[in-house]
């Protein structure tokens, strides 16, 4: 066969520097000399041998031999005639030492549901209807725009009647349905790139290319990525780039030797994962993971994808006693660094409006600067540090919270150093930690306004937000990646006023722009209470570049706080727009309307005086002017 259309995507494979390396590896169908078949290619260049196996051949390992192409390191090719989509198929890799393993291909397109192992023949057919939204998606600003997550497991959303789970054409239509009338903007899908063990979420990844088989074929997939689209819901996937497994199908030891992996045992392994690292100063690997990324992007219209682990990429010491320090005696993985820049830059220009999201952290800088100002190139960083600070605080008993009201404030001190997501995920709620309302203090009726508090200050709060499913009607038991959520419990009306809350709560961060316009900017956020720590008082300010405001209030105590003076920024009528004591949540109400008056108050020209109920969160937006007179002794409108 020639080799004049694959020289150079060979030359680019082996520089790092091939983003669709899956076009010269997947198989695809060809004519050779008037016979039609498939033909396949497999990087392997420390194999003896390597032959293409499959019930087409009877797993005959000499059947359908490979040929070592000259002059490409490693890389072996094979026709083989008469074959059909949905073949099964495996490479037979004979080690240097003469051992022989069935092989999955690393970049097929299809797989056999686990427990099963072969890859498959898969030639897609789907044509796409989402024009629309991929052209505006790619003109698109997201860091001023509206971003509210809806994390999902696909296999424990929702199951049918007989315990199978939804398929992605049952997901599409009914996932979407629940999202849009939720005021969701995003769905961020746990990883469906194939995997063998159901145990690990989809987070130890064999199949890098191709959508897990458990919920159908991968048109199917694009069908749901597809359906969201013409909703308008957004796709972030969940995406492994820093480890995966030993099973022996798989990338580990692929030709007999360290290929997929570091060949330094003290890089090579996370232990406490049992899983192996991707070797980032091998140039193949990078533009393997480089092509993969890029896969899911190009062929599946993902909208973003979100990078488990990232803080174990960037330390040589990470989870590890003993380690290696660089060249310059760091503890940085300068290979990984510079992999993850070369994957944003080549990924922000392949894919315009796309999204690259790192699970970080530490206090790594600069995760969401542009490579060539330093930085890693992500768009966003989910904010750890205040997911941590607000679950201990939220946990708490609140006669305690007065000690602890730095974990209330001290994020803003940092909020707009990194473009970040504010987190509330699956890994909050799984493993003994509860789930978001048994965290809550207090008795049965206590958890839930708790819970409607703690939401409404995480949507007020400068950062894109994203929450687990299950969190938006406060399931009560721990995530369970082998049972449904659920969804019994809106029948009872503690969890159905919840999630009525959370529905009005997404609309109201949907109508207002002044909760996501400036995220990323402190033009957009000004504190007004902050450290009335023994009342457990804080309310904010939340401005668009408009002049458009929502005043934020919340009582972190089960205490009514009545005739409480607050500054507020304009001579208006202060109405509230949402309150979580509301009577249609299940609440005892709360007052409607709040005059400014004379006297200005925590750096606020103004003041209005408001009776705060107890465990609450109250958004209060400006009506008409009114006319105030300030008192002679007022110089500054500044009362103490």
């Amino acid at each position: 066969m020639s080799r004049k259309d694959t020289d150079f995507p060979i030359f680019l494979f082996h520089e790092g520097n091939n983003c669709e390396a899956y076009k010269l590896f997947s198989p695809r169908r060809i004519r050779v000399k008037g016979v039609d078949g498939w033909l396949f290619r497999v990087w392997a260049p420390h194999a003896r041998a390597v032959s293409v196996v499959g019930d087409f051949n009877g797993w005959d390992r000499e059947a359908n031999s490979m040929k070592l192409l000259e002059k490409t390191d490693g890389i072996w090719e094979a026709f083989v005639p008469g074959l059909k989509v949905y073949d099964v198929y495996k490479f037979c890799v004979t080690q240097a030492d003469g051992k022989q393993v069935m092989k999955a291909d690393p970049y097929a397109l299809h797989s056999e549901t686990s427990p099963a192992t072969g890859s498959k023949l898969y030639e897609s057919t789907y044509k796409w209807t989402d024009v629309k939204w991929m052209s505006a998606r790619a003109n698109s600003d997201p860091y001023s725009s509206p971003m509210n997550i809806y994390e999902v497991h696909i296999g424990s959303w929702r199951k049918h009647d007989d315990g199978n789970p939804l398929s992605y054409r049952d997901l599409a239509v009914q996932l979407r349905d629940y999202v849009k009338e939720m005021g969701y903007t995003h769905v961020e899908i746990l990883p469906v790139t194939e995997y063998p063990f159901e145990g690990s979420w989809g987070y130890q990844v064999t199949g890098m290319f191709a959508p897990t088989s458990r919920y159908g074929a991968p048109d199917d997939f694009k069908y749901f990525v597809d359906v969201m689209h013409k909703a308008g819901i957004g796709v972030i996937l969940d995406w492994v780039a820093a480890h995966f497994p030993k099973d022996e199908h798989g990338l580990y030891n692929f030709d007999g030797k360290p290929l997929y992996e570091y060949t330094d045992p003290l890089k090579a392994e996370h232990r406490e994962w049992g899983t192996m690292v991707f070797d980032y100063g091998r140039q193949e690997v990078v533009s393997f993971l480089l092509s993969s990324a890029s896969f899911w992007l190009s062929e599946y219209h993902i909208d973003g994808i979100r990078m488990d682990a990232v803080a174990s990429m960037l330390y040589l010491d990470y989870g590890r006693q003993e380690w290696r320090p660089n060249a310059f005696g760091g503890n940085y993985n300068l290979e990984a660094i510079d992999f993850l820049k070369k994957l944003n830059t080549n990924m922000l220009k392949m894919h315009p409006g796309a999204l690259m999201i790192a699970e970080e952290s530490t206090a790594f800088p600069m995760v969401t600067r542009g490579a060539d100002m330093g930085g890693l190139g992500f768009n966003f960083k989910w904010n750890m540090g205040w997911m941590n600070d607000m679950l201990r605080y939220v946990s708490a008993n609140p006669f305690f919270r007065k000690d602890m009201h730095n974990n209330v404030t001290f994020a803003i001190t940092y909020a707009f150093s990194e473009n970040y997501i504010l987190p509330l995920s699956h890994d909050e709620v799984v493993h003994g930690k509860c789930s978001l309302i048994n965290k809550m203090p207090g008795e049965y009726e206590e958890k839930f306004e708790g819970l409607k508090t703690f939401l409404g200050f995480m949507m007020a709060h400068p950062g894109k937000k994203l929450l687990f499913m299950g969190g938006e009607f406060a399931q009560f038991i721990e995530w369970d990646y082998k049972r449904p959520l659920d969804w019994f419990l809106l029948d009872y009306p503690a969890h159905r006023n919840i999630h009525n809350f959370v529905k009005d709560l997404n609309a109201y961060y949907l109508k207002h722009p002044e909760m996501y316009m400036l995220d990323t900017s402190y033009d957009g956020f000004k504190w007004i209470v902050v450290d009335d720590n023994t009342q457990n008082i804080v309310s904010f300010v939340r401005y668009d570049n408009n002049g458009g405001h929502t005043v934020a209030v919340f009582n972190f105590s089960p205490v009514e706080r009545k005739g409480y003076e607050m500054g507020v920024p304009q001579a208006r009528e202060y109405k509230v727009a949402l309150c979580s004591t509301d009577e249609k949540y299940g609440g005892k109400g709360y007052t409607p309307l709040y005059r400014a008056q004379a006297g200005g108050m925590h750096s606020q020209e103004y003041h209005i005086t408001m009776d705060i109920p107890p465990s609450s969160v109250t958004y209060l937006v400006p009506g008409k002017k009114i006319t105030i007179k300030k008192n002679k002794t007022d110089k500054e409108g500044e009362k103490q």
